[in-house]
């Protein structure tokens, strides 16, 4: 399978089973990221807000996906939804891995919702606080479900992102099996190594 950072929380994930975009943003509701204009098979959005629900910016191709796509309910913050709403987990399950998009998850999910967590191959994790879990959360939160690949996304850099969130720096500072990748894209097989993967947004 192929994963394309988009920028901010999107990406594409291109399998032999069927495509999908994950959380696509609305024109210049990032600053410093390029519109987007997207196809694919299915569209997933973790919530509406417009940084993340801009469903009508993925054209979609008519095909139906084979790959499974479970869900989970969490919350958009450490107060029950209270503050921003809820959050949805995606696990989409295709070519004998399983990647989940993390979404703008602004809690520690429950005991029983990190078991439906484990054994994934792929974790797409916020890691810029404010609006989501901190770096040190994430770290936590890595530690305890071991994903043999984390893919950080929702973090703040010099050309892009939002002025209250974290940088990227202060979540790999907490690891140490950092690759970092000239481009947008990231091929997964069974067989891609255990890494903390950083890919490069491409305006």
């Amino acid at each position: 399978m192929n994963l394309i950072w988009n920028g901010h929380s999107c990406f594409t994930l291109e399998t032999a089973e069927g495509s999908v975009v994950f959380d696509p943003y609305r024109d210049g509701s990032v600053p410093g990221l390029s519109p987007i204009r997207l196809t694919a098979d299915l569209v997933l959005c973790s919530h509406d807000h417009r940084d993340h629900g801009a469903r009508e910016l993925v054209g979609l191709t008519g095909r139906t996906p084979s790959f499974s796509v479970e869900t989970i309910s969490t919350f958009h913050d450490p107060e029950g939804g209270a503050l921003r709403g809820p959050d949805t987990i995606h696990i989409v399950a295709a070519e004998g891995m399983r990647l989940a998009h993390l979404g703008d998850l602004g809690c520690i999910p429950t005991p029983e919702q990190l078991d439906r967590l484990r054994g994934l191959d792929v974790l797409l994790i916020p890691v810029g606080g404010y609006y989501t879990i901190d770096a040190s959360q994430a770290q936590e939160l890595v530690e305890d479900l071991k994903p043999r690949i984390v893919v950080p996304m929702h973090y703040r850099s010099d050309t892009f992102g939002y002025e209250v969130i974290a940088r990227l720096e202060d979540f790999l500072a907490l690891r140490s099996d950092v690759v970092r990748y000239p481009g947008s894209a990231l091929e997964l097989t069974p067989h891609t190594p255990t890494q903390t993967a950083v890919l490069t947004y491409r305006f």
